[in-house]
């Protein structure tokens, strides 16, 4: 069968003429990163740096939307916050090469950080305070908001549309997806919370640590909404040990900002539209190549049986007493 997606032109002479359009002499040297959503590739420069060069998924963010998330990126950093800002040619971060957008960056090593460790979570803390100082300054106008039952709604449209849930799962999930509405709606209202500027995506992967420094990377999903969704995603464990963490990240929150005690009460809504939009967006992108190749169990009872006990779950998780911090 004939690869018609997009990703498929995308060949290591298309991305060499992209960068050196700008400027650059590659060496031959593209060595694609793990990335699903767009793609991304480390390229050897001539007596050079090597770059990291990101081409966005076609259709999925409009210019003014990627803009908007490299405006971020260069104001974060000229506030200091450890961030992997895209590269400048004369004032401009974002180029096409037909049908993509793409964007250029310095390259940054580094390894996760032990989330296990109070420590490494109080600088984790530090470096979310400073973010969300500045991106509480203004709002986002072309990125997504985050907007509790309606995300949830979409998501569960996008599943039941896609044809890839086993019959024997619809009804209930429909159910589910009935009552998950109707909590999330009693627990959150668009306006409940002040919003911000954030990260979006907030998990290890997203945080490079080395010597010492941490570095905050992967914007791509940077959105307007509250702060504890840049806070939850770092949790683990019982609930005595997610208060333990909590506390740690809360003590390094506060080194610049007031923490969002107020917010804890979201932290299972903000969960609950996650697991439905990442089943969401595994249906959406089902037609890419890339993706029934590294999820391969995603068409499977097996997958689809856990999902729902992870709703169910979700479903006690909203009706149960939220984590609270005193103070």
């Amino acid at each position: 069968m004939t690869n018609t997606h997009p990703y498929s032109t995308l060949t290591p002479e298309r991305v060499m003429d992209a960068i050196e359009a700008l400027g650059f002499f590659c060496d031959a040297r593209i060595f694609p990163l793990n990335s699903y959503e767009n793609r991304v590739y480390q390229v050897g420069i001539e007596d050079e740096q090597p770059i990291i060069a990101k081409f966005y998924r076609p259709g999925r963010w409009s210019a003014e939307s990627i803009r908007e998330e490299h405006a971020f990126l260069l104001e974060l950093a000229a506030n200091d916050v450890p961030v992997v800002a895209p590269l400048q040619f004369e004032g401009e971060t974002l180029f096409f090469a037909d049908p993509f957008w793409f964007a250029l960056f310095p390259r940054r090593g580094g390894h996760a950080p032990e989330l296990a460790s109070f420590d490494d979570l109080e600088l984790i803390g530090r470096w979310l305070g400073r973010l969300h100082q500045t991106g509480s300054a203004k709002a986002f106008k072309h990125r997504p908001k985050f907007r509790g039952v309606a995300d949830l709604d979409q998501a569960a449209e996008a599943v039941l549309s896609s044809g890839l849930m086993p019959n024997d799962y619809r009804e209930v999930y429909q159910s589910l997806h009935r009552d998950l509405s109707a909590l999330v709606k009693d627990r959150y209202s668009p306006d409940q919370f002040r919003t911000l500027r954030l990260h979006g995506d907030m998990h290890s992967g997203n945080l490079l640590l080395r010597d010492e420094q941490l570095y905050l990377v992967d914007f791509d999903d940077c959105m307007q909404g509250p702060a504890m969704q840049d806070i939850w995603m770092l949790l683990s464990g019982q609930r005595d040990e997610q208060l333990a963490q909590l506390d740690a990240i809360r003590e390094g929150y506060e080194m610049f900002r007031p923490f969002p005690r107020q917010e804890l009460s979201g932290i299972e809504v903000l969960r609950t539209v996650r697991v439905m939009k990442h089943a969401a967006w595994l249906c959406q992108r089902w037609e890419d190549p890339a993706f029934p190749a590294a999820f391969p169990w995603f068409e499977s009872h097996r997958f689809w049986s856990e999902h729902i006990l992870t709703l169910r779950e979700q479903q006690a998780a909203l009706i149960s007493e939220p984590l609270y911090l005193p103070g």
